[in-house]
């Protein structure tokens, strides 16, 4: 039920560094006002629990409408969808909870897994970098809010990529790009995108790598939980989980920000254990912790971190003034990172969504 006016009281508020002293905040229309502006039609005494900013999804394939529901039920308020076609299926999972943003048709090579893919348009195949300026426009026109390029093997040549991110970023728009070796990431760190996701499955980045990557201020979204299902579940052979792990611990020691992003999907997949939408975010930030991100780190990676890196700048953090996307947790988060798992209730720009 919507609630255009409430005050939480007794509740701890992640500041994004530490948990406050137990205090009050209030939601008035969607967004976050001070306790003291505001009567309230509806008082929650939060018991001590922790409050934390709506959870951000920074990788998740959009499918079905039930995806945004498992999506909000497991405290994800805000989804960048990295690959949905068509546009109109695209259009359709806007102004829903949790409020998305997509990258519309990726740019692929041909021949290799994402050209298999069913109903993949035939626009999104490139073979020349030529056609870079043609792509970019198409997808600006039907309304994608940034610029996907599929790094796969060979099948998109440097200059093709280097193209795309080129037309994209001309466009004003970020650039982000797939890759999940050690040579699709010199690739993507080649074309300077603006956002690199998943983590090389192949070996360790090398520090030249990780060093141009911060003198080029990029992102990672390392994509930890499909990283560890895809070992698990089909053990491609030169491939270990321990690469993406340590790769992560890498970039994150040198100082590259990580965003958490899980590449949930729920379409047919050979994987054993896929990836599900909502109760993957929270697996991903126990693999960040463990990749030796702090808890506050993590907490960030999934929070204000992804609303500063996409220009999401009304929302990420409990400040006065930004939407009230927030969640309720049992326990604390910074002592245990499973506690954020411990859902008690969900706001979405002040409405209150039922968790699972």
């Amino acid at each position: 039920m919507p609630s255009s006016n409430i005050v939480l009281t007794n509740v701890r508020i992640f500041d994004g560094s530490q948990l406050t002293e137990p205090t009050s905040i209030a939601f008035n229309g969607g967004v976050i006002v001070a306790p003291d502006a505001l009567p309230g039609t509806e008082t929650v005494d939060c018991g001590g629990a922790t409050l934390l900013p709506g959870l951000f999804d920074a990788h998740v394939h959009l499918l079905f409408p039930d995806d945004l529901v498992k999506l909000a039920a497991h405290g994800v308020t805000t989804a960048l969808d990295m690959a949905c076609w068509p546009p109109e299926r695209v259009d359709s999972f806007r102004g829903h909870t949790p409020d998305i943003r997509s990258a519309g048709t990726p740019a692929i090579g041909g021949g290799g897994n994402h050209a298999r893919m069913p109903g993949m348009p035939h626009d999104a195949i490139l073979s020349n970098p030529g056609q870079a300026e043609h792509f970019v426009a198409q997808r600006v026109a039907e309304g994608a809010d940034y610029i996907k390029v599929v790094i796969e093997g060979d099948l998109l040549s440097q200059a093709t990529i280097d193209a795309v991110v080129t037309a994209g970023k001309a466009r004003g728009r970020l650039t982000v790009a797939h890759a999940s070796s050690v040579d699709a990431y010199r690739r993507a760190v080649q074309a300077n995108a603006d956002v690199i996701t998943h983590a090389p499955r192949d070996g360790v980045l090398d520090t030249d790598i990780v060093a141009q990557m911060v003198q080029q201020r990029q992102v990672v979204v390392p994509t930890l939980a499909m990283m560890e299902a895809v070992i698990k579940g089909l053990a491609p052979a030169g491939q270990d989980y321990a690469f993406s792990r340590d790769s992560v611990t890498a970039l994150h020691t040198a100082g590259v920000p990580i965003l958490a992003g899980t590449d949930a999907f729920s379409g047919p997949a050979p994987l054993p254990n896929p990836v599900s939408h909502g109760s993957s975010i929270h697996r991903e930030l126990e693999l960040l912790v463990e990749a030796g991100l702090s808890e506050a780190a993590a907490l960030r990676s999934a929070t204000d971190l992804v609303a500063q890196q996409f220009n999401l700048t009304d929302r990420g953090a409990l400040t006065p003034g930004l939407r009230a996307d927030a969640i309720l947790v049992d326990g604390d988060p910074l002592a245990d990172i499973r506690a954020t798992r411990n859902i008690r209730r969900i706001w979405a720009s002040g409405v209150s969504v039922t968790p699972n």
